[in-house]
C-alpha cells in the first residue's frame, strides 16, 4: 500500500470546545493559554493512540496475578515544540508523556519575505531511529517552519512514520508540503482552514498563536 499523509481532525467535545474558546478574539490572553494547553492534552491523548510502543506484562491484583498492558519504556518518546508557540501546546502534552524528552527547536519567520530562520537548535546530533517523535506547533500555515523542523529532524535519523504533529489549525499549503515531501507522516489538528493570507496568516485561524500566548500582542 503506498503510504499518504494521514490527517486527523478529532471529533472531540472537549476540543471542539476549546478551540472556540481559542478562536475568539475576545478571550484573554490567561484564557487562551489555558485553551491551548487543553488543546495540547486533548490532541495528544489521540496522537498516542496506536503510537506509543507497549508490552505485555503480567501484575498481581489483590486477589490474583492478572495479564497488563504497559508503555514500554525502552522506547524512547520526545517531544519537539517549535518556539515560541509551541510551548503552549507542550504543556497539555507533557501531562501524557511525562517521560518524554523535551528538545527545544526555535524559528523565526519574516514577516515581508515569510521565509523561515533557526535562532535555537537544541536537537541531538541522532536520534534513535525507534524514538517517536511528537512535534507541537500550533499553526500550520505556509508550511515553511514545519518543513525546516521536518528536514532537520530526519536529517538526525528521525522516522516519520514514528512521528506525529499535533497543531490547532492546519492549512492546504502546509498539508501539501509535508504530503508531498514525508508520506508516513501524521497530524492531528483541532481544524482545518482552507485560506492562508497574503501574510501568511490563516483564516479564520487564531491570530498569532505567540503573541496571543504570552500577551505581548499589544
Amino acid at each position: 500500500m503506498t503510504q499518504q499523509l494521514l490527517v486527523y481532525v478529532p471529533p472531540h467535545p472537549l476540543i471542539k470546545h476549546w478551540l472556540a474558546v481559542a478562536r475568539d478574539a475576545a478571550t484573554p490572553s490567561v484564557l487562551f493559554r489555558s485553551a491551548i494547553t487543553e488543546l495540547g492534552r486533548w490532541l495528544t491523548y489521540e496522537a498516542a493512540r496506536d503510537w506509543l510502543p507497549t508490552l505485555e506484562t503480567t501484575v498481581e491484583s489483590p486477589l490474583a496475578p492478572c495479564p497488563a498492558t504497559l508503555i514500554d519504556p525502552l522506547v524512547p518518546v520526545a517531544v519537539v515544540p517549535i518556539l515560541r508557540a509551541g510551548l503552549g501546546l507542550l504543556e497539555g502534552a507533557q501531562t501524557l508523556l511525562p517521560l518524554a524528552k523535551i528538545y527545544h527547536l526555535g524559528l523565526v519567520r519574516n514577516e515581508e519575505t515569510l521565509e523561515v530562520s533557526c535562532y535555537l537548535n537544541k536537537l541531538p546530533e541522532k536520534f534513535d531511529p525507534e524514538t517517536r517523535v511528537l512535534i507541537t506547533d500550533p499553526m500550520l500555515a505556509t508550511g515553511a517552519s514545519i518543513m525546516t523542523a521536518m528536514a532537520e529532524l530526519t536529517q538526525r535519523g528521525v522516522d516519520p512514520a514514528l512521528t506525529r504533529i499535533v497543531c490547532v489549525v492546519a492549512a492546504p499549503p502546509a498539508l501539501r508540503q509535508l504530503s508531498g515531501a514525508y508520506p508516513g507522516l501524521t497530524v492531528y489538528s483541532a481544524t482545518i482552514d482552507e485560506l492562508v493570507n497574503e501574510k501568511g496568516y490563516i483564516v479564520p485561524g487564531l491570530g498569532d498563536a505567540g503573541d496571543r500566548i504570552f500577551g505581548t500582542n499589544s
